[in-house]
């Protein structure tokens, strides 16, 4: 990727590039939730130096969320905090690391798409991620070389989104709530497609929680196209809480415990007509991605599956969080 870039030269502006010196690749994780980002984002983090022996740079959610993007969506406390601004602190960042021989930067945050809560009020996959993305590629003024995302099969995502969300304080969904989601007809092929519109100079590479939980080397090689440390951690974090944890924090609220059964292990919510739709709709999202997507979206695996694994991640599985027609349902705000 080569060009110039053109600024006014003003005071904190950034450095002209000189005409066919290489533009620094940008490349954003945007996960989803409920893929197991968490575990990936610590696996960069315990292998920073590696990382950065290869030129490679990193923004995680510890640097994210720590006002960078402040003001990239509108709202009554974002006076002053002018997407402009955004994108200023953004530049300047950017040079900083073009300054220190970066020549690749991966951008793991997953909330760039919107949040698994969300999904879970709405009854809809990611409802506003076209939207927000828009913002965040203005943000990065429309330099984004690859998108990265994760998806999973459906049944099992929607358990852990509403099972880490029942954790976060909200309720148990309704079975009106469970018929909705089941009957939607927005999918991941939906979202990619967002993507796609969102951000349309960008590569976009699609990768299963199936084939790539518990392998954050292999996600990190295929985001960045350079050989990654080899993952000897086998973290597995920020698990969904199983059923007896999540009918103890249901008592300790106050609320109906029975409203989940009395069982042990992980919860599902969907009876088996609502998960064989569900991973029935996933089935299709991977045939549509292996037939190349309409030109959107590369799929990383190698094989083609014919359904839906339900395999979780290898590794001790360590529980914790290091910081807290087809009918197509369009981007929305929020």
């Amino acid at each position: 990727m080569n060009g110039v870039v053109s600024l006014n030269g003003s005071v904190g502006a950034v450095p002209l590039l000189r005409l066919g010196e290489k533009l620094m690749d940008i490349i954003l994780h945007v996960g989803a939730h409920r893929t197991a980002t968490t575990s990936f984002q610590r696996y960069l983090r315990d292998n920073s130096d590696a990382i950065a022996a290869s030129k490679t740079g990193i923004w995680g959610p510890l640097r994210t969320r720590k006002g960078l993007f402040s003001g990239i969506f509108p709202g009554p406390k974002m006076q002053g905090r002018s997407p402009e601004r955004v994108k200023g602190r953004v530049a300047l960042q950017l040079a900083r690391a073009r300054e220190n021989g970066v020549a690749r930067l991966l951008v793991s945050e997953e909330n760039m798409i919107g949040s698994s809560r969300h999904c879970v009020r709405t009854g809809v996959l990611f409802p506003a991620a076209g939207d927000r993305m828009a913002r965040y590629c203005a943000a990065f003024d429309g330099n984004i070389t690859r998108i990265i995302l994760n998806i999973r099969s459906p049944e099992t995502w929607w358990s852990s989104a509403a099972a880490y969300a029942i954790s976060r304080g909200h309720g148990v969904p309704s079975p009106s709530k469970l018929d909705k989601i089941a009957a939607s007809q927005r999918s991941w092929r939906d979202v990619i497609t967002d993507l796609a519109c969102a951000v349309p100079n960008a590569e976009i590479k699609v990768a299963t929680f199936e084939e790539y939980a518990g392998r954050p080397d292999a996600l990190l090689a295929e985001a960045t196209g350079v050989a990654a440390p080899v993952d000897r951690d086998h973290h597995w974090l920020n698990r969904a809480p199983d059923l007896p944890a999540l009918r103890a924090m249901l008592a300790e609220r106050g609320q109906d415990p029975d409203l989940l059964p009395d069982e042990t292990g992980r919860w599902n919510p969907f009876n088996d007509a609502q998960a064989a739709a569900l991973r029935e709709t996933y089935s299709d999202d991977l045939f549509w991605l292996t037939a190349g997507a309409d030109g959107l979206a590369q799929l990383t695996e190698n094989s083609v599956r014919e359904r839906a694994g339900t395999s979780q991640p290898s590794g001790n599985p360590k529980k914790g969080h290091p910081h807290d027609s087809r009918q197509r349902y369009l981007a929305q705000s929020g």
